[in-house]
């Protein structure tokens, strides 16, 4: 069925009772799919991620890690799906697919004898009840601010659909179940204290000293016992990748994998398709695209890159959704962009013309120039850049489409417009 057909459907139904029926609806439905593929978590190690930022990548990390110590892996994300060496992108647009399709792709990763499967598990998949029947071996916790908060209805709702996947590890009847937790996350504790085998807890001082650079990152591997280890080159870039790498070493470490096969996963690993993304065409000047869609994610990018100019194009939020950090995320772009442009990016149903109004009221310290069509928005950005200036596209990473009104959608990919337009405005001024 398509998703017009179903959109439509959504529209004759009361929202109210929607809303009261959807929970049920997907809870059967995921009970028949772990039937259906005969409950395929309990043949094979699962490792769930949960967190408001870094999920994706932490997954990508780990899976790199557990690849060079020699095994067969499947994963789940935002970015893609992935069973041994076959790999498709996700263009569902939801981390955690729904309809049958996680047991799916479970069912196909036992059949491929692939020995570990890693999954991005979201508070929105608990709500309808996605992570139930999928027995975990192992969790990580990365963080939580913030987010999807008209969904939920509060920040604490939120933060208890995150506990609850982490309780499906307490009820997983897995044995040496471990819980991987980012200390130094306020929330941590909630996670520590639940029931598990084994409560593993990671923080920035297991990393020290460390060195964050423009390009790249420079970390040390504790030996165990806490004893000074090795330095470890990364070619990630920010703090934030630190974590994530932070959180895939421990969880790795707990599965007895050397730290000499971590570290040559780690110095190997080149990055994350839309997080951090370099967009290289030979140009004189740093182009990038990243996921960033809340304000702690759009600070954290812009602080990588605050000693140089920055020009920024950002969209805000999808329309519907968290129209709360709207002004916020225009307060920090107002904050570390000298230049910025304003422009769609997920409108749904929404007037997209509203949503960047949002954004421009958080902006007071300089003029935002608005341009709504996306692709002329970032040939602009790239105009105005010159050499050794950075031009971060933020808002879609990976994002396969722009959503717009009754569920239409436009195929799309920020990194492949920033390329065809840097490409075109080089042959401009190679025949001029």
């Amino acid at each position: 069925m398509s998703d017009k057909i179903l959109f439509k459907i959504r529209k004759l139904i009361p929202p109210f009772i929607f809303n009261k029926i959807q929970p049920s609806y997907h809870l059967v439905l995921t009970f028949l799919a772990a039937f259906w593929y005969h409950f395929p978590s309990r043949r094979i190690k699962v490792i769930g991620v949960t967190g408001t930022k870094g999920k994706s990548s932490t997954v990508e990390i780990l899976n790199a890690i557990l690849e060079e110590a020699g095994y067969k892996t499947a994963l789940s994300n935002t970015i893609r799906f992935k069973v041994d060496n076959v790999s498709s992108e996700n263009l569902f647009k939801m981390s955690m697919p729904g309809r049958f399709f996680v047991q799916q792709i479970l069912h196909k990763a036992v059949q491929k004898k692939c020995q570990y499967f890693i999954l991005e598990m979201t508070s929105q998949g608990a709500l309808l009840h996605r992570h139930r029947f999928i027995d975990l071996d192992a969790f990580i916790f990365t963080n939580i601010s913030p987010e999807h908060i008209e969904a939920h209805g509060s920040y604490e709702s939120y933060l208890a659909s995150k506990l609850e996947l982490a309780r499906d590890l307490s009820h997983s009847p897995k044995k040496d179940r471990v819980m991987i937790v980012n200390k130094d996350d306020k929330e941590s504790w909630r996670f520590l204290k639940l029931n598990f085998d084994r409560s593993i807890a990671f923080s920035l001082e297991d990393a020290e000293p460390y060195n964050i650079k423009k390009v790249g990152i420079e970390f040390t591997l504790k030996e165990k016992g806490g004893k000074r280890g090795k330095l470890v080159t990364s070619h990630l870039s920010g703090l934030f990748n630190l974590y994530n790498i932070l959180a895939a070493v421990t969880v790795a470490q707990s599965q007895g994998i050397s730290d000499e096969i971590i570290i040559r996963a780690i110095e190997k690993f080149r990055g994350i398709p839309g997080r951090v993304q370099k967009i290289e065409a030979d140009q004189d000047f740093t182009v990038v695209v990243d996921y960033a869609h809340t304000p702690d994610s759009l600070e954290k990018i812009y602080e990588v890159f605050q000693n140089s100019k920055n020009i920024c194009v950002l969209g805000g939020t999808g329309g519907g959704r968290d129209t709360w950090k709207r002004a916020e995320m225009g307060r920090i772009a107002d904050k570390y962009c000298d230049d910025i442009i304003l422009t769609d990016e997920d409108p749904y149903d929404e007037d997209p013309n509203e949503i960047v109004a949002d954004v421009a009221e958080g902006i007071k310290m300089q003029r935002p120039t608005i341009i709504m069509d996306r692709r002329l928005a970032i040939r602009e950005a790239l105009k105005r850049a010159k050499t050794g200036d950075t031009v971060i596209i933020t808002g879609k990473g990976t994002d396969p489409y722009i959503m717009g009104r009754a569920g239409s959608k436009t195929p799309w990919s920020d990194a492949r417009v920033a390329r065809e337009e840097i490409t075109k405005l080089k042959s401009a001024a190679n025949y001029n």
